[in-house]
């Protein structure tokens, strides 16, 4: 297979005054590129989405985000950072267990900055009003989902978890005006997610967006933002910090809904628990 960059290069004379603005860039600028948002990179070429999309075309992709994934594969291509990009090679056991935890520890502490209270708490006052609430997860967002959906019934809310696309995109459609719908994607990029999203926006359903990246496309489309990234460092494609965060954001939502709801979250968590010791032996 033909190397992006060098694609880029050989369809140049091809492009468009505009386009070759888009090109210039990604090619003197690749390891930005792979960070950003279909809107910031617009912005960074002085140009529009439209025109990104229809550099994209002319290399044949179809979406923004496989087009950045496998510029981020070509660039971390035979590296070890493509998986973490704090570690090399020539790292012991020992070092790398220092830095992924190392990593892990500042991520979670720009939570502090990341997560606005008042954001947090009409995200809690929403979830607690909603005649339902659906919870969308795809890929490694799906455990999240889940981790979420276990939280919330626990303290006996009508909610709903939905890993596959075909469900969500049915539980999105019969969603109401009373409904909220919190949707977990790392990139904010995902057609699916997206596409579910906007079947509850035509039911007028709340939408609560816990994702990595500020521009992304589902932010867009949502009532709340919850970020889940910091600094959104290098593209790591099974989004191992983010995984982290987004359920440390789940707990936040969780204790914030304990504490709100009083003795009335205590007697439904003292129900769940006596549910689930008659199981045991």
């Amino acid at each position: 297979m033909q190397s992006l960059f060098t694609d880029i290069r050989t369809k140049y004379n091809t492009l468009s005054p505009t386009q070759k603005q888009v090109a210039d860039f990604i090619l003197n600028n690749s390891e930005q590129v792979i960070l950003l948002s279909i809107t910031d990179l617009a912005e960074k070429c002085n140009t529009s989405e439209t025109t990104v999309v229809r550099f994209l075309h002319k290399l044949g992709f179809k979406s923004y985000q496989v087009f950045r994934v496998r510029m981020a594969q070509e660039i971390t291509e035979q590296s070890v950072q493509g998986v973490y990009e704090e570690i090399t090679k020539e790292d012991s056991a020992e070092q790398i267990r220092e830095k992924v935890i190392l990593s892990t520890v500042n991520s979670l502490q720009d939570l502090n900055q990341l997560i606005d209270g008042r954001v947090l708490e009409r995200v809690v006052d929403l979830i607690i009003n909603s005649d339902k609430v659906l919870i969308c997860g795809l890929g490694a967002s799906g455990a999240v989902a889940m981790d979420a959906f276990h939280k919330f019934l626990r303290l006996g809310i009508d909610v709903a978890a939905f890993t596959d696309n075909h469900l969500m995109n049915i539980g999105c459609a019969h969603a109401t005006k009373n409904t909220t719908v919190i949707a977990i994607t790392h990139s904010g990029e995902s057609r699916d997610m997206l596409e579910a999203v906007e079947l509850a926006q035509e039911t007028h359903a709340h939408i609560v967006a816990l994702t990595s990246y500020q521009h992304s496309s589902v932010t867009k489309v949502a009532d709340y933002v919850l970020l889940s990234s910091s600094n959104e460092t290098k593209f790591r494609s099974d989004a191992m910090a983010s995984r982290i965060l987004q359920l440390v954001i789940i707990d936040m939502l969780y204790v914030s809904i304990v504490v709100k709801l009083g003795r009335s979250a205590v007697r439904s968590l003292n129900k769940s628990r006596l549910a689930v010791a008659a199981k045991k032996i």
